[in-house]
Parts: structure tokens; sequence; C-alpha cells
């Protein structure tokens, strides 16, 4: 019994730990990569957004063709 719940102990003291070697191995960006990180987000938003429209302009057509105008 006890072994179980030395167990259930241990779990959250060993995710603590690991948690606060992750975070102290993290660093901020530079302000250089942070600038380019908000260009590819920036472009990634750009492409998805012609390709919605694009899909949206196509299917506006199809969608009146196959409907039939009712």
């Amino acid at each position: 019994m006890s072994d179980k719940l030395k167990e259930y102990v241990d779990v959250p003291k060993q995710f603590i730990k690991e948690g606060n070697q992750f975070i102290n191995r993290c660093t901020k960006p530079t302000q250089k990569e942070f600038v380019q990180i908000c260009k590819a987000v920036a472009i990634g938003f750009g492409v998805m957004g012609f390709i919605g429209y694009f899909v949206k302009l196509i299917h506006i057509p199809i969608n009146g063709i196959l409907v039939g105008g009712a």
C-alpha cells in the first residue's frame, strides 16, 4: 500500500522536476528570430486566405449549377 502512495507522490515530483529543467533550457528569441517568425506566420495567413478565397470563388458557380438556380 505504501508503494502505491509513494508512486503517486513521485509522479508529480518528477513532472515538476522535468518541467523546471525544460523552462531553464528555454531562451527568448532574438529580435531577428522574432521578426522572421512573424513574417512566416503572416505569409501563412495570406496563403491560407487566398486558398479559401479561391475555393469559395469556385464553389459559388458550381453550387449554382448543381442547385439549378432555385
